[in-house]
C-alpha cells in the first residue's frame, strides 16, 4: 500500500507533541474543570479569572483537564483577606485517584484571625506516606494583591518558589535512603478552598467565624508546562527546562535565607514530637 504524506505527517507531529508535552496557560476556560462547590466555583472574565467561594454550606475546587508526569506549573492567587481563620486555600499536584499509594505535592495556605499572618504550608506525598511539612510566613501580605506559587517537578527535585525565589527544596534520595519519590504517576493540578477549622489555626484553637463568609479566594494566570505522557523516557526526551531544574548557587543563597528568616516548622527538626528517634533519612541524606 502507497504511504499517505498526511497520515505520516500525522505521526510524526503526535509523537514529538507526546514527547515534549504541553504547554497550557491563560484561559481557565479551556485549561481547568470546577470539580466542586455547586457554583461556589465561577469562571470569570472570559476565563482570566477564576474565584472560589465558601461558606458553611460548601466550600469549591477545580482541577487541570490535564495530567502530567512531570512539569513546572504556576498560579497567581491572592487569598482570603480578613479574618480567614479555619480556611484553607489550597494549590497543589496529586495523582488520581487519591488513595493509599498516591503522590502528592502541596501548598496550602492556612487561614489566620484578622491581622494575624497567613502560613504557607508545603508538604510532598509518595506512596500516600506524607508527614513531610514546611511552614512559612511570608515577607508580604498574600491578601493585598495576586502573587506567583510555583512546583517545579522532575525526576530528581521537587522544588517550591513563591515570586520566583525557591522556598523548599525536596531532592530525589530514593537510591540512598529506599525512600520512595514521585516518578511514575501523572499527576493533575489542583485547587481548592474549604473548611478546616479542627486544625488550620493555631492546631483548631480559632475556629471559623460564619458570620464573615463567603470567603473568597482568587486564583489567574495558570500556566503549566510539563509531560503529558505517561512514559517516563518518553518525559526525559522532553527538553523542557522545568525537566533538569536544580537551584543554581545563587538559588540556594535566597532558599537559605527565606529558611533561616522565613521558616516557621521544618518536620525534619521536629524531634520532639513528630520523630523522637531521630529525623527520617531522606533529611540527614539531604544534607
Amino acid at each position: 500500500m502507497a504511504s499517505n504524506p498526511k497520515r505520516t505527517f500525522m505521526l510524526i507531529l503526535c509523537s514529538v507533541l507526546l514527547v515534549a508535552g504541553v504547554a497550557r496557560g491563560g484561559n481557565f476556560n479551556q485549561d481547568v474543570d470546577i470539580t466542586f462547590g455547586d457554583g461556589r466555583g465561577k469562571i470569570l472574565d472570559g476565563g482570566n479569572l477564576l474565584t472560589l467561594s465558601m461558606d458553611k454550606a460548601s466550600g469549591s475546587g477545580f482541577h487541570s483537564k490535564d495530567q502530567y508526569l512531570f512539569g513546572r506549573f504556576d498560579m497567581k492567587i491572592k487569598l482570603v483577606p480578613g479574618n480567614s481563620a479555619g480556611t484553607v486555600t489550597a494549590f497543589y499536584l496529586t495523582s488520581p485517584p487519591q488513595g493509599a499509594h498516591h503522590d502528592e505535592v502541596d501548598f496550602e495556605f492556612l487561614g489566620n484571625a484578622s491581622g494575624q499572618p497567613y502560613t504557607v504550608q508545603t508538604n510532598v506525598f509518595s506512596q500516600g506516606q506524607g508527614n513531610r511539612e514546611q511552614q512559612f510566613r511570608m515577607w508580604f501580605d498574600p491578601t493585598m494583591d495576586f502573587h506567583t506559587y510555583s512546583i517545579v517537578w522532575n525526576p530528581t527535585h521537587i522544588l517550591f518558589y513563591v515570586d520566583g525565589t525557591p522556598i523548599r527544596e525536596h531532592r530525589n534520595q530514593a537510591a540512598r535512603t529506599g525512600v520512595p519519590f514521585p516518578t511514575r504517576q501523572p499527576m493533575r493540578m489542583y485547587a481548592s478552598l474549604w473548611d478546616a477549622e479542627a486544625w488550620a489555626t493555631e492546631d483548631g484553637r480559632i475556629k471559623t467565624d460564619w458570620s464573615r463568609a463567603p470567603f473568597v479566594a482568587s486564583y489567574k494566570e495558570f500556566v503549566a508546562s510539563g509531560c503529558t505522557s505517561q512514559d517516563v523516557a518518553a518525559c526525559a526526551r522532553s527538553n523542557g527546562a522545568w525537566m533538569h531544574q536544580e537551584l543554581d548557587t545563587t538559588a540556594k543563597a535566597r532558599l537559605q535565607w527565606v529558611q533561616k528568616n522565613h521558616m516557621i516548622y521544618n518536620y525534619c527538626a521536629d524531634t520532639w514530637n513528630r520523630f523522637p528517634h531521630g529525623p527520617p533519612p531522606e533529611c540527614a541524606a539531604a544534607k
